[in-house]
């Protein structure tokens, strides 16, 4: 046990007595927080499990910063120190998630043992870090957030998206699934340079699909900032409310990324664009399954259709 942790308490009131209050807060006085405060914060809310089940050493060194400046930290949000704020993520767990300190548990163990064994280790390790991060996107995202977004796709006249970098590949995937749906759909993508001169288009009858994970694509905030001016509504794809994107929301998904020690996983971005694709298909087909028509079924309903207005 550190210095630090020696001389914090626990037997304080709490300032803030659940995780969805100390999350507020700190989105809240984000703008405001000095630079080193600003990079806790992202870590913190990011990582809620890191923070909720490992020592304050371990969390300050992957936050990249000493153990006293997450102390500090704590602090400036009314905790006695650290280990008293860490307690609020700690309920979460209990209360959010019921055995997930042992699943976590398990799939560390499993880490561990998969360590140093060659390309089919890395495979495992990143499967093994993909169930840990989908559980998550199971707490993380709403069925009111789910229904509404559909409800805004569902009316839009176009459905306008914006990904790049590491977000282009959901952006294209949202844009196929969201064109088998019949939608209309324009991607704002970066050929050309024209995707700022293309969203001048969009018109508050429309919605804009904006996606962007740290570090966030300069082009695509500035996008959803225009949009949000002009009164477009915003459903927006990140990692954190502390993200830019959050204060143009209409609709916010926030999904909870792990460290990975050559990239960030994009299985929850795709399950999440798939679960949008699937609420917004069971808006439009209200009786039977969700259901994207196959290439297949598309032509043979074309040629029905034709074949009717001959006869």
């Amino acid at each position: 046990m550190s210095k630090s942790e020696k001389r914090e308490t626990v037997a304080d009131p709490l300032p803030h007595a659940n995780y969805e209050q100390v999350v507020d807060e700190i989105t809240k006085r984000y703008p405001q927080l000095s630079v080193r405060y600003q990079q806790a914060a992202r870590y913190i809310t990011q990582n809620p499990n890191t923070v909720a089940l490992e020592s304050i050493n371990a969390v300050a060194a992957k936050c990249g910063m000493h153990p006293s400046v997450l102390v500090r930290f704590a602090q400036a949000f009314g905790y006695s120190g650290f280990k008293q704020m860490q307690s609020v993520f700690q309920t979460r767990l209990a209360t959010v998630a019921p055995g997930y300190n042992e699943r976590i548990t398990a799939l560390e163990n499993d880490l561990r043992k998969n360590e140093q064994k060659g390309s089919h280790g890395f495979l495992q390790s990143l499967v093994i870090r993909d169930i840990a991060t989908l559980q998550e996107l199971l707490d993380s995202v709403t069925e009111a957030d789910l229904d509404s977004t559909a409800a805004l796709l569902k009316e839009a006249e176009t459905i306008y998206i914006a990904g790049q970098l590491r977000s282009e590949p959901i952006a294209l995937l949202l844009r196929y699934l969201l064109t088998m749906l019949n939608r209309r759909v324009i991607l704002l993508d970066s050929a050309g340079g024209l995707a700022p001169q293309m969203a001048n288009n969009m018109r508050k009858t429309d919605v804009l699909i904006a996606i962007a994970f740290r570090h966030y694509a300069k082009e695509v905030i500035a996008i959803a900032d225009d949009a949000n001016s002009s009164r477009v509504p915003v459903v927006a794809i990140t990692d954190s409310p502390l993200s830019p994107l959050a204060k143009s929301a209409r609709v916010l998904f926030t999904i909870p990324e792990e460290e990975y020690s050559f990239s960030r996983s994009l299985a929850a971005p795709v399950c999440l664009a798939q679960s949008i694709a699937m609420a917004l298909a069971s808006a439009l087909q209200p009786t039977g399954s969700p259901h994207i028509e196959t290439i297949t079924e598309r032509e043979k309903r074309t040629e029905t259709l034709r074949k009717r207005k001959h006869d």
